[in-house]
């Protein structure tokens, strides 16, 4: 009898040449580089129209801060102008830009009551 005839049962290699074999794909193969799963084409469906639900926003309530008192406001600032004069501007734009952010601190330093912001 010849032996290069394939038998009547299908072999395990004859399983994958007809794609009948499925491989079974797990996430860790997928991450360690290994095969790409390959998408089966499946039968159209109709596509099904998804109903977004909206639900109502819950808001939390705003924390009310208590008010900084004057003398700590005007530390604060003076500790920003003093940030402020230790900035090497870069260019005359930004100069320009910390120079009125300096003035503008000033005068919140030297006003009687502090405007609130």
């Amino acid at each position: 009898m010849p032996t290069n005839h394939r038998s009547s049962t299908p072999q395990k290699c004859d399983l994958c040449t007809l794609g009948l074999r499925k491989k079974k794909w797990s996430i860790q193969e997928d991450f360690r580089g290994g095969a790409t799963p390959v998408s089966i084409p499946t039968a159209k469906a109709a596509p099904i129209a998804e109903k977004i639900l909206h639900s109502p926003s819950v808001t939390k309530p705003v924390k009310l801060w208590e008010p900084i008192p004057e003398d700590k406001q005007r530390e604060l600032f003076k500790w920003m102008l003093e940030e402020k004069r230790k900035i090497k501007p870069k260019d005359p734009e930004e100069k320009k830009r910390i120079d009125e952010e300096k003035a503008i601190l000033k005068q919140f330093i030297l006003a009687k009551p502090i405007p609130s912001i």
